[in-house]
């Protein structure tokens, strides 16, 4: 038994030094990678400043991931200063590349039409996480690209957590949504303090007054779009539909209280 467990522990201790040599030796591939896959994702040239790669604890990070796009089509900016990706442990992330939980801190985006997003099929499978966590974000979109009849939206993520997602755009997590905390800056000095949780949308602010008001809201799904592009319209359509369903709300608000 002794002799088994010294065995054990020698293919253990070396199993560990080979995959600390590999994190080394994949640390600049994987980051190439990701640059091909995220900058053929959006058609864009995909950036990353660092990269530390842990496959004995299951852990991938990025530090300055920075997306740039300008042409006819339009401009889009995606700056993020680090995504960290839970993989799976023990040398697993190796053959399963997708993230147990992604974590995203300091987005900011800028998108000026969506057919930034009407991309052809890319030949490298999407981004796939089981959970995302987003801390410190912001999202800011011309009139044209997210909700045309509203003009430009920009939006500041405090913090939000989403399910299972698969990456088409920035803004697919959205689909999978639990959780959020964040503001919404509209034209005219309009702006909105949204939190979301338990399937209901609570919104308060300069057209709802300090009170918030509460509507049950559920996301579209993601299967529902057959690309990236039609994501961003799913997303732009339900965000029109719970704006209208909060101004209701709030007008039925008011008149029952005058009623009284």
């Amino acid at each position: 038994m002794r002799r088994a467990l010294i065995v054990a522990a020698i293919i253990i201790a070396g199993l560990v030094m080979v995959l600390v040599v590999l994190d080394v030796a994949l640390a600049g591939t994987e980051q190439r990678h990701i640059e091909e896959r995220v900058g053929e994702s959006l058609q864009a040239t995909a950036k990353v400043g660092d990269t530390d790669l842990a496959l004995v604890r299951g852990r991938l990070l990025l530090e300055q991931l920075a997306v740039r796009r300008d042409d006819v089509v339009g401009h889009l900016a995606l700056d993020v200063a680090q995504v960290r990706c839970e993989l799976a442990p023990g040398g697993l992330a190796l053959v399963d590349h997708d993230c147990r939980e992604l974590a995203i801190r300091g987005m900011r985006l800028e998108v000026s039409s969506a057919a930034l997003f009407k991309l052809q099929h890319p030949a490298r499978r999407p981004i796939r996480a089981s959970s995302v966590v987003i801390d410190d974000a912001e999202l800011a979109f011309a009139p044209s690209a997210l909700v045309p009849n509203i003009g430009r939206v920009a939006i500041t993520i405090e913090h939000a957590e989403a399910g299972p997602t698969v990456f088409r755009t920035p803004l697919s997590w959205l689909f999978g949504l639990t959780e959020l905390r964040a503001r919404i800056a509209l034209p005219a000095g309009i702006t909105m303090h949204l939190r979301y949780a338990d399937g209901k949308l609570s919104a308060a602010g300069s057209l709802f007054g300090s009170a918030p008001v509460e509507v049950p809201f559920a996301l579209p799904l993601a299967e529902a779009a057959h690309d990236a592009h039609e994501e961003l319209l799913l997303l732009g359509k339900a965000g029109e539909d719970v704006a209208e369903r909060l101004v209701a709300k709030r007008a039925e608000d008011w008149l029952r209280a005058k009623l009284k």
